[in-house]
């Protein structure tokens, strides 16, 4: 390099020729490459840090970007290109470089022309004559003469600065390199090919990733299959199995998943890697020996990938990379700057070679995958789609090496062989458990209702597997039909999805008749509500409810809004007849369809199927039509999510928040971001990574909490067949098992739960202080001579509404009491003890006798308390009922308030003057 930037010559040409000179030359030029091979054969590079240090680096290292399997971009090139592959290396900043081919052209001088895309974006683009890049092997191409090129280009940091660091490690690297090579005698494309580049992150990895979804879906077929053959009591077994978790339920996460993929759009590159791991599911399994027997059933018919919008390998792609004008190829300014430059310093330029150098490109020529170097691909095979082209099922079938006219053939004979496992499984099975009970290994009547029964079980198991696999091959024949295959394979597919489709029809419309052929059906008018409700017991959520039932419930939901709408209604004629779940017969005979919905809603095993049929009609029928796909099957789960949230079909809890909630979400929610995909919207490659990421990372979290519910799948199973064991382990377990069999319980009637009514509202609370009693306690003045009893001289002024003796009252209480004899003429505060000012005789008199008086009174009270203490004290009373019994005996309180002794004469005593009534009084006291 330094010695062709110390080249000068004037004129702009020459400088430019300076620029181009090095990048044409180097393709099969080493500078200052030193190699070194260890006695074990293993070959060193040296180069230079950017301290400037020495440093040896393995020749077969993982590169930071490099190209896998080529395409055939053209359709009909002129050169068969066997190998085509780049690398790009960051530790040593340089480009390596492999061509290798043949062709049956006599004798043809070329141009080539070397693009690299990245994210839909040109990252590099060189146009050179072979010729003066020293690859003689096209220098002119003839056929006599195989086709090798190769070589090691040195970069710099302004060739790479287009490429960010993070493309070197972000997963699943979208980018392309192109190679078109140009006749020069007639100026035309003559080959095209095209390889797809990664740096080796990627988000597929179906032998790690599938092995373990394999795994967890072996369990969820272990438990539910043992919960359908353990025990003798039909319902109840019915019962135990309907609340383990479905494996049709996970095969519809799965597909879901999967099959996202078949919408005609053009992905990026992150979602058919993420979607290969789950590709099993869907039979989507390639081995080399069934691809080769559908290919021969196939022939040269490949269809055509370009009609569900993918870019065939094989056919002419010519905007591929954005296309390429001709004029700009064989521009004249261009070839005779060329021709000038390459006079002035080509022949310096050549003299740079050394020995060393020329060694070390010849070796190149042999590095393979048996010398460690096997960081390159191969071309694709006949029907896939070009390498970095992810549109539509094609490209999501690519990642599998599977071609898009084998995809129907391949499904379906992987379902065939998987009916005959499930029945060999099943059958395998009764004779083991025979060989135990016959060793007794096990007890005699372990499993005896299924060992007698296995015919029948194994007939379920095998119809049940085709309910699980209905949407797979009804989808995969009407893609068959979309993508106009051989008249084979066509025959084929319409001979099995009439069987398929009519089989399924006739079984579900048998099962609905022999339930209901003994009522009726009845349609009424009635408003749907839309009601404030709760998603797994905490998210605010919306239902819908009939008004005629939204009283059955104690309290119904708050109702956002109602429309009106009819309510069909099924009238049995029987009514001694056993509900649905009882009905031994009826589960012997459609279990497989029913056995998992709800007493009254055992019938939607026939809305499933017509809904999965429908599904596929859009996603194979409509395969081609992205906008018809998207927004088609939008109205379609969006109507289905509002049915089954209505519905809440499954018995079990766990299967309706798994299929009502999440599975109805990803689905439109992924639909919805699917749509930005569409050619038509030409968003960015970089902006569709992200709405990519945000798929897998909905999908992502689907499958997680699949996984775990299966997990909790198996623990209910578990405890469902160990149902009958009074020692239960692990003991701490125990009071979820018995909760857990309490909410089977609840749940197999099917009935409405009555809620507890709502309590009234609570009256609002009183100030926390409030006197409730009061209670005088005897003071020193009480014991005074002088000091007069305010009941004896004070005039009550009591208001009727404390007067006892009136007819219908309440009885005076002791706050009444209080509030009257605080209600007096007197200004002195309660409590407070009167005395008089002055004293007249006649005062006097009336004090003595009233002294009198009160003294006798005082002392019978007193003999009479005395002795109630003595009895309240043998009789053990607590001390709170003695002072009860001293406060009601005090003499310093009147046994009868003065207000009930003056209840008639206050009555008598209306109209009176206020003297007259003290006079009558008065003497009425003095006889006394």
């Amino acid at each position: 390099m330094s010695a062709l930037r110390s080249l000068r010559c004037s004129g702009s040409g020459c400088r430019l020729s300076i620029l181009l000179i090095p990048l044409l030359s180097l393709l099969s030029v080493t500078l200052a490459a030193n190699v070194a091979t260890t006695p074990d054969g293993v070959k060193y590079v040296e180069t230079t840090t950017d301290d400037g240090k020495a440093s040896w680096l393995k020749d077969t290292r993982k590169p930071a970007l490099y190209t896998q399997n080529f395409g055939d971009c053209l359709g009909s090139s002129l050169i068969n290109v066997t190998r085509f592959d780049a690398a790009y290396y960051k530790d040593n900043m340089t480009v390596l470089f492999h061509l290798e081919g043949n062709t049956n052209v006599a004798n043809e001088s070329l141009m080539m022309y070397i693009g690299v895309f990245a994210y839909g974006q040109a990252r590099f683009d060189l146009t050179f004559n072979p010729c003066n890049a020293q690859i003689y092997s096209l220098c002119p191409m003839n056929r006599s003469v195989p086709i090798e090129a190769n070589g090691i280009i040195p970069v710099s940091q302004s060739d790479v600065a287009g490429i960010p660091d993070i493309a070197l490690s972000i997963p699943d690297f979208e980018g392309q390199a192109i190679l078109r090579i140009f006749a020069n005698s007639t100026e035309s494309e003559i080959g095209c090919y095209s390889g797809v580049i990664t740096n080796g992150s990627t988000f597929s990895h179906p032998s790690a990733v599938g092995t373990v979804l394999g795994i967890f879906v072996m369990i969820a077929i272990a438990a539910s299959f043992a919960t359908a053959v353990y025990g003798d009591h039909i319902p109840t077994t019915r019962t135990h199995y309907a609340h383990s978790l479905s494996v049709l339920v996970v095969f519809s996460v799965f597909h879901h998943i999967l099959f996202t993929g078949a919408l005609s759009v053009n992905w990026p590159s992150v979602l058919p890697a993420f979607w290969s791991n789950f590709a099993w599911t869907g039979g989507m399994i390639y081995t080399e020996s069934m691809q080769n027997s559908i290919n021969q059933l196939i022939g040269n018919d490949k269809g055509n990938t370009s009609i569900v919008g993918a870019a065939g390998s094989g056919s002419a792609a010519d905007d591929l990379g954005g296309g390429y004008e001709i004029s700009q190829i064989y521009k004249r300014t261009f070839t005779n700057l060329f021709r000038r430059s390459a006079r002035s310093v080509g022949d310096k330029v050549m003299n740079l070679r050394s020995v060393e150098a020329e060694k070390h490109i010849a070796k190149r020529t042999l590095a393979n995958a048996t010398q460690g170097y096997d960081w390159y691909g191969s071309p694709v095979k006949p029907g896939l789609p070009l390498p970095g082209n992810f549109s539509g099922f094609a490209g999501t079938l690519a990642e599998e090496n599977i071609p898009a006219s084998n995809a129907f053939m391949t499904g379906f004979l992987w379902f065939l062989i998987l009916i005959v496992i499930v029945a060999a499984s099943v059958t395998a099975f009764k004779w083991i458990t025979e060989a135990l009970v016959k060793y007794e290994r096990i007890e005699g009547n372990r499993l005896a209702y299924f060992r007698q029964h296995w015919i029948g079980f194994t007939g379920a198991a095998v119809l049940r597997t085709m309910v699980i696999g209905f949407f797979v091959i009804i989808y995969l024949a009407l893609f068959q039909f979309t993508y106009k295959g051989p008249a084979g394979v066509t025959a084929i597919a319409a001979l099995v999805f009439v069987l398929l489709l009519v089989g399924m029809a006739i079984a579900a419309g048998y099962a609905c008749f022999c339930r209901l052929r003994y009522g009726h059906y009845e349609v009424k008018r009635d408003r749907i509500h839309v009601e404030k409700t709760k998603a797994l017991g905490f998210m605010p959520w919306i239902g819908f409810g009939y008004e005629s039932q939204r009283f059955e419930n104690n309290q119904p939901r708050a109702s956002i809004g109602s429309l009106l709408g009819w309510n069909v209604q099924y009238m049995d004629e029987d009514t001694q007849r056993r509900n649905v779940h009882e009905d031994e017969d009826f589960i012997r005979k459609f279990g497989w369809l029913s056995a998992r919905f709800r007493r009254t809603r055992w019938w939607f095993f026939a809305l499933w199927l017509v809904y999965e049929f429908v599904r596929a009609c859009f996603y194979g029928g409509a395969a081609g039509q992205p906008m018809t796909q998207v927004f088609g099957l939008m109205v379609v789960e969006f109507i289905a999510l509002i049915t089954i949230i209505t519905l809440r079909p499954f018995e079990g809890a766990r299967l309706n928040a798994l299929m009502v909630y999440v599975l109805g979400f990803s689905k439109v929610a992924t639909l919805a971001l699917s749509a930005a995909f569409d050619v038509r919207f030409n968003l960015a490659r970089i902006t569709t990574t992200v709405i990519g990421v945000v798929i897998i990372v909905i999908q992502g979290i689907l499958a997680i909490l699949t996984l775990i519910a299966i997990v909790f799948g198996a623990i209910s199973s578990y405890m469902s067949v160990t149902r009958d064991r009074e020692a239960f382990r692990p003991r701490k377990w125990e009071p979820y098992r018995q909760r857990y069999f309490a909410h089977l319980e609840k749940t197999a009637g099917d009935v409405p739960q009555v809620r507890p009514p709502t309590p009234a509202p609570e009256p609002p609370k009183e100030p926390y202080f409030r006197v409730a009693s009061v209670r005088r306690e005897p003071k020193i003045e009480d014991d005074d001579k002088d000091t007069i009893d305010p009941a004896s001289s004070l005039i009550s002024v009591a208001p009727e509404a404390a007067i006892g003796s009136r007819p219908g009252s309440r009885p005076q209480t002791r706050v009444n009491s209080m509030w009257g004899s605080s209600m007096s003429n007197s200004n002195l505060p309660y409590g407070a003890r009167p005395h008089r000012a002055s004293w007249s005789t006649r005062d006097c008199n009336s004090f003595h006798e009233a002294q009198h008086h009160k003294h006798s009174a005082s002392n019978r009270s007193s003999q009479l308390m005395s002795g109630e203490r003595m009895s309240s004290k043998a009789s053990g009373s607590s001390l709170r009922e003695q002072m009860m019994i001293d406060r009601t005996r005090s003499p310093f309180k009147s046994p009868v308030p003065a207000a009930m002794l003056d209840v008639k004469k206050t009555r008598a005593d209306k109209g009176k003057g206020k003297e007259e009534v003290l006079d009558e009084r008065s003497s009425e006291e003095s006889k006394a």
